[in-house]
C-alpha cells in the first residue's frame, strides 16, 4: 500500500472527484441501462449493478465529507481518539452499512435470516471474541452491519490491507481500533499478525467485540486444497487429515484465535456460520447469478470463556471441533434449502 500521506493527500481527493463526476453522469447511465435491459427477463443485470454502484458512490462522497468535517471538529485530528469522536465514527459506519444493506438487499434480491437467538451478543454486557466463517462477496459487510446496527456493538476488525484502496474505508477504519494486515510475515510496524490481534483484543470494554475470520480468506475449492497441502508441508499431518473432512469451510488458521484468547481471557466467544454465497467464487459468477435471489442464513453460537480449554494444542483441537460443527451445519442447511426449492 502507498504511505498514509499519499493516500490522504493524493488518493482520497482524486477518488472524491472521480466519485462526484461519476455520480453526475450516473442518471444517463441508469437511463441507458434501463432502455437496453431486457424487461421480459426480469433480470436487468446492468441496471441492478449500476444502481448499487450509484448508491455506493453517493455513500462514499457523503462519508468523505463527514470524515473531513470530523477531522476539522476534532482539532485537525488532535481529539480524534476521544470517546465522542470514536462513537461518531461508529455511528457513521452504522449508517453507511445500513443504507448499503437495504439497497443491495432490494436490488440483488437478498433474504437474510438469523437462526436461533444469541443473548450474549444481543445484550452487551461483556466483550466478545467473534470467529466467523468467510465465504462469498460481501459477507464481512453483512456481519459488520449486524454487529453495529442489530446488536449495538463496536467491532474491532482484522481486515486485508488492500481494502485501504477505498478512501472512506481507509480513513474511518484507521481512525478506529482495527488492523489492516497483509499476507506477509511482518505487518504494519515490526509486529507480527498475532501481535496485532493481541493488541486489538486487549482492553475490550462491555460493548466491544473483536471480529476475526480464521480461514484467512473466502472459501473456494482451490483454497481448500491449498490449505490442506500447506498443513502437510508444515509437518502437521493430524490437522491436514482433519481439514480434509471439512467440505464447506477452509482449515482455520489458529494463530490469531490463540492470540485473541490469550489477550482477552474474560471475553465471551461467539462462533458464526452462514450459507448463501458458497458458489460465487468470482466476479463472473456474481454477474451470471444476478439478480442473486439468495437466502443467506446466519447462525451464532455462544461459548462461555470457561468452556475454552487451556494449552495451545487443546485450543487448536477446540477450534477444529467448532469448524467441523459449522461445516456440518452448512451441509445440513444446504440440504434443507435444496429440499425447500424442490417443493
Amino acid at each position: 500500500m502507498p504511505p498514509i500521506w499519499v493516500r490522504r493527500v493524493l488518493i482520497a481527493p482524486v477518488a472524491f472527484a472521480v466519485c462526484v463526476t461519476l455520480l453526475l453522469t450516473m442518471p444517463a447511465w441508469l437511463l441507458i441501462a434501463a432502455i437496453f435491459s431486457p424487461f421480459g427477463s426480469g433480470r436487468r443485470r446492468g441496471l441492478r449493478v449500476l444502481w448499487v454502484i450509484a448508491v455506493y458512490l453517493a455513500l462514499e462522497v457523503a462519508a468523505l465529507l463527514t470524515l473531513f468535517g470530523l477531522w476539522i471538529g476534532s482539532g485537525f485530528g488532535l481529539a480524534m481518539r476521544r470517546p465522542w469522536f470514536q462513537r461518531a465514527h461508529y455511528v457513521l459506519v452504522g449508517q453507511f452499512l445500513a443504507v448499503l444493506y437495504r439497497q443491495a438487499k432490494s436490488a440483488l434480491r437478498l433474504r437474510i435470516d438469523v437462526e436461533g437467538e444469541d443473548p450474549d451478543i444481543a445484550a452487551p454486557g461483556r466483550p466478545e471474541l467473534i470467529f466467523c466463517r468467510h465465504a462469498g462477496p460481501g459477507d464481512s459487510f453483512i456481519i459488520t452491519h449486524a454487529l453495529v446496527n442489530w446488536y449495538d456493538r463496536e467491532p474491532r476488525i482484522v481486515l486485508k490491507d488492500t481494502l485501504q484502496w477505498d478512501p472512506a474505508i481507509d480513513i474511518v477504519l484507521n481512525r478506529l481500533p482495527n488492523r489492516f494486515l497483509s499476507k506477509r510475515s511482518t505487518h504494519p510496524g515490526t509486529m507480527s499478525a498475532e501481535e496485532h490481534i493481541a493488541t486489538l483484543a486487549t482492553g475490550l470494554d462491555s460493548d466491544d467485540v473483536l471480529l476475526i475470520f480464521p480461514e484467512g480468506g473466502n472459501f473456494t475449492p482451490g483454497r481448500r486444497t491449498r490449505a490442506i497441502e500447506r498443513l502437510r508441508k508444515l509437518g502437521l499431518p493430524q490437522w491436514a487429515r482433519r481439514a480434509e473432512r471439512l467440505r464447506h469451510v477452509l482449515a482455520p488458521q489458529p494463530g490469531g484465535v490463540l492470540a485473541a484468547l490469550d489477550a482477552a481471557p474474560e471475553a465471551g466467544i461467539v462462533l458464526v456460520g452462514h450459507t448463501g454465497f458458497e458458489d460465487l467464487d468470482s466476479v463472473s459468477d456474481v454477474w451470471r447469478g444476478l439478480p442473486l435471489d439468495r437466502h443467506l442464513t446466519m447462525r451464532w453460537w455462544s461459548v462461555p470463556p470457561a468452556d475454552v480449554p487451556a494449552g495451545r494444542e487443546a485450543r487448536i483441537a477446540w477450534l477444529y471441533d467448532w469448524w467441523a460443527k459449522i461445516d456440518a451445519w452448512i451441509a445440513e442447511q444446504s440440504t434443507r434449502e435444496r429440499a425447500d426449492q424442490g417443493r
